[in-house]
């Protein structure tokens, strides 16, 4: 039986397609890592780096096209209101040097529990895809914290990033 509780109360249809984008993102990288693990390799080994490459060249152009490395910046531009509905986040705390959010539903991890992985997959592959917002964090001189995460079985995904 699965600890994982992940479901969505937001179920109005645009928010729902959008969705369901997001979670094709995810088998997109549940499908690579499958498949690199039947060639033998870890996909802890190939996937961090490469999702974090992503991150770097996203959290880049998000500094660029707000125009400040704040972390408010980032809350204008990446964390935005269509966001927060996509993921059901809370805004908690918000300065230059510290942005704080609670997700409180996760698509990718749906995405993930249709194809039918274990828990630990799913935990495995949140790694690999937060290291997409380490890499954005990285851009905007900061770091990101994970407390607490729906792919662990938590009732929230809990991120904090802040500045070094």
């Amino acid at each position: 039986m699965s600890k994982i509780k992940n479901e969505a109360k937001n179920q109005f249809p645009l928010v729902t397609a959008v969705r369901g984008q997001l979670e094709q993102r995810a088998a997109w990288l549940y499908l690579l890592c499958d498949e690199g693990r039947k060639r033998g390799l870890d996909p802890r080994d190939f996937g961090s780096a490469a999702i974090k490459r992503c991150g770097l060249g996203q959290g880049k152009y998000l500094v660029r096209e707000g125009g400040t490395n704040s972390l408010k910046g980032l809350r204008k531009t990446l964390f935005t209101k269509p966001a927060q509905w996509m993921f059901e986040m809370k805004v908690i705390h918000s300065t230059d040097d510290e942005l704080e959010l609670h997700f409180h539903y996760c698509p990718l991890v749906k995405a993930w529990q249709k194809a039918g992985c274990s828990d630990e997959e799913i935990s495995m592959l949140c790694d690999i895809a937060m290291c997409g917002d380490r890499g954005i964090g990285e851009a905007y001189g900061c770091e990101l914290d994970l407390p607490k995460t729906i792919a662990n079985g938590d009732d929230i995904c809990h991120l904090r990033y802040h500045k070094k």
